[in-house]
């Protein structure tokens, strides 16, 4: 096409009212983001429960990622929270929730507290949920994060998660967020009987595993593996092993 004075003008004004329109467009709300975050990224990908997908409109990740990544935390990614850890991504969540199938009127145990954000999802459809952090500053930072949100089902210790939390067993539900090469005993014992505890296995092997157990007669049963992962290595107690 020949350009002409009437072309270049024609091409200007509608440049510049598409410009303009993109500058005018108001900026999607968190609530937004997170209600596309579960539309995209965990019920496309075939998670259809409806109390996961509750957990997770109603949990604010923002809240729980550094303040400059807070714009970005509903992305298919993982995200920062400080002292060089990071949030998982979204669907990992949803995937350990769908498998350790936490029904009203339960208790829960996490290891690895981080942030706080896993926990406040299983604190929507547990009853209690028990979560030990190794990282005092990590521990504090996630008991201000939960107290401020207002979760007053959940209790966060400081302290090595090998050992678990006896006082407060059995647990119908167990999930790691640090890698171990084995499951620790002390968390097999306080698995209630027909409970299931989710792990990344693999310890400190650059491949890791999601892996669902389930204990049958006193036993931990391996009942599927998961999806692949990468979480850091556990910690603590369990390199003395």
């Amino acid at each position: 096409m020949k350009l002409t004075s009437g072309n270049i003008l024609l091409a200007l004004v509608i440049g510049t009212a598409l410009l303009c329109s993109a500058c005018t467009r108001k900026p999607a709300s968190f609530e937004e983001k997170r209600a596309e975050m579960v539309r995209t990224q965990i019920e496309q990908r075939g998670i259809k429960h409806e109390g996961i997908k509750k957990a997770f409109l109603a949990v604010p990740r923002e809240e729980f990622v550094i303040d400059e990544y807070k714009d970005r935390a509903y992305e298919d990614n993982e995200a920062p929270i400080g002292h060089g850890q990071s949030l998982d991504r979204p669907f990992e969540n949803a995937i350990m929730l769908l498998a350790l199938d936490i029904d009203p009127g339960e208790r829960a145990l996490e290891v690895g507290t981080g942030s706080g954000y896993l926990a406040s999802l299983m604190a929507q459809l547990a009853d209690e949920v028990f979560t030990i952090e190794i990282v005092p500053e990590i521990a504090d930072m996630a008991r201000a994060h939960i107290q401020r949100l207002g979760y007053g089902n959940i209790h966060v210790k400081t302290g090595d998660g090998f050992i678990g939390w006896p006082e407060h067993a059995p647990f119908h539900a167990i999930v790691m967020t640090a890698s171990p090469n084995k499951v620790p005993e002390p968390l097999a014992e306080q698995l209630a009987e027909g409970g299931r505890i989710v792990l990344p296995m693999g310890g400190t092997e650059k491949f890791q595993e999601l892996v669902l157990f389930e204990k049958k007669d006193g036993k931990l049963v391996e009942k599927t593996r998961l999806i692949p992962a990468t979480f850091v290595p556990m910690k603590g107690k369990i390199l003395e092993e």
